[in-house]
């Protein structure tokens, strides 16, 4: 990867702009992007197919899954294993892993939950430490594989062994502590009122349609290559139809009683995950860091020899994964309503592993994205969800988590060997 190219964009772009000329009408659009499947480059697409797969048999097979009360329980379920494997992004960009981040989050929560408990700290106060927390935990984790060269399994794997001491010394063996405070519990169980909802929505897309606007008509001021007018306005419209019709779904009374009571708005943990995709997508995609991140992922060397700190862009990339672990250990936390010795110990790091690598990101470095992190993250979310309302064993569920990621890696595996075929 050439360090001052244009290729760390091509690969964060999700769109057609990042083609090698220039594409005059949808046609020539649509023919650009088939090829460049042909060559591998396949980004969230099987994660969208097998996500609307699942939507189509679980609604085929239980009438309740697309009713707005489960629609609003599977944002919430979803919500932290997205900002975990958001997180995770990062550092599988640089073709290492963080088997720590799971029980980091645990940790952070714990260290959260004892300030608001304890020591009767503000809400923010306490969740500026547990960050805190999460972010000293990535520097040590960063500088020992930066620095020292230890490979990033071992020392996350050392990580994931001693961090499950912390809630386990501060707690106790079979204890809990409770995780009511009013802002950070109502993460979960609270809604955003709804017509701060609909304000918000329509901010996003009249801000995304400024945005993709302004850019097409900056592109095509100075020559340079640009998606037709036509295709922007396509995506602008599907994005108003996801945002708004999600905005109208979540806005309706979904009270399984509507008569007795109202249940309406957008869940909170959901404006958190957004405005979370948005800050790192922008990272990736329009600051300096990301694009030395993915020709760091690309090529370690080529980097260094081009300038590059590479020490400094590996420490940081594990600091934003810790950070976002600990992030996600207060949704967790949220959604529980307490903070356990096993926090974070469970299963959550391998969905949230799972869920960058079936959202498209690969485990080879160098390719994904931010919004990879949110599609795989609804897929790994939608099979317990849907196989819960199916009354469906527990060990069903492990069977099909196992098969979709073995599936995403095959695929992962597939289109990096079509690619290096076709050059790219």
């Amino acid at each position: 990867m050439t360090v001052g190219s244009d290729t760390p964009a091509k690969v964060a772009d999700g769109d057609f702009s990042g083609d090698s000329h220039q594409s005059t009408t949808i046609g020539d659009s649509a023919r650009d992007y088939l090829n460049r499947l042909r060559g591998g480059d396949m980004g969230s697409l099987p994660a969208i197919l097998g996500l609307i797969f699942l939507f189509v048999v679980f609604s085929s097979l239980h009438d309740r899954f697309l009713t707005t009360y489960n629609m609003a329980n599977l944002v919430v379920q979803a919500g932290s294993i997205c900002v975990l494997a958001m997180g995770l992004v990062f550092v599988l960009l640089l073709g290492e892993i963080d088997l720590s981040a799971g029980v980091a989050g645990g940790a952070a929560a714990t260290i959260t939950a004892l300030f608001l408990i304890d020591y009767d700290l503000s809400w923010w106060i306490a969740t500026l430490a547990g960050i805190a927390v999460g972010a000293v935990i990535g520097v040590i984790i960063g500088a020992l594989v930066s620095t020292l060269g230890i490979p990033s399994f071992v020392v996350t794997l050392a990580f994931f062994l001693a961090l499950q001491a912390v809630p386990l010394k501060l707690i106790g063996s079979g204890g809990s502590l409770r995780f009511n405070d009013e802002v950070l519990r109502g993460l979960s169980i609270k809604n955003v009122p709804v017509t701060a909802g609909w304000v918000a929505a329509v901010a996003i897309v009249a801000g995304f349609a400024a945005l993709s606007l302004w850019r097409y008509r900056s592109l095509s001021a100075r020559g340079l290559v640009h998606a037709p007018l036509a295709l922007v306005g396509l995506q602008i419209a599907a994005l108003a139809v996801i945002v708004l019709g999600l905005t109208a779904l979540l806005s309706s009374n979904r009270a399984p009683n509507p008569d007795i009571f109202v249940i309406s708005g957008i869940p909170w943990v959901l404006p958190v995950v957004v405005a979370l995709l948005l800050f790192w997508t922008f990272v990736l995609t329009r600051t300096r860091f990301g694009r030395h991140l993915y020709a760091v992922g690309g090529n370690a060397e080529a980097a260094r020899r081009a300038g590059i700190n590479v020490t400094r862009i590996k420490v940081t990339a594990f600091v934003i994964c810790s950070s976002m672990a600990a992030v996600s250990g207060l949704l967790a936390a949220s959604y529980t309503g307490k903070v356990s010795p096993g926090s974070g110990g469970g299963n959550e790091l391998l969905y949230a592993v799972g869920a960058a690598v079936i959202g498209g990101t690969s485990l080879f470095g160098g390719r994904g994205r931010a919004i990879d992190a949110i599609v795989g993250g609804l897929v790994i979310a939608t099979i317990p969800n849907g196989l819960g309302l199916l009354n469906q064993a527990s060990y069903i569920n492990f069977l099909v988590t196992g098969g979709v990621l073995l599936l995403a890696a095959s695929v992962d595996a597939i289109s990096r060997r079509r690619r290096s075929a076709a050059g790219v």
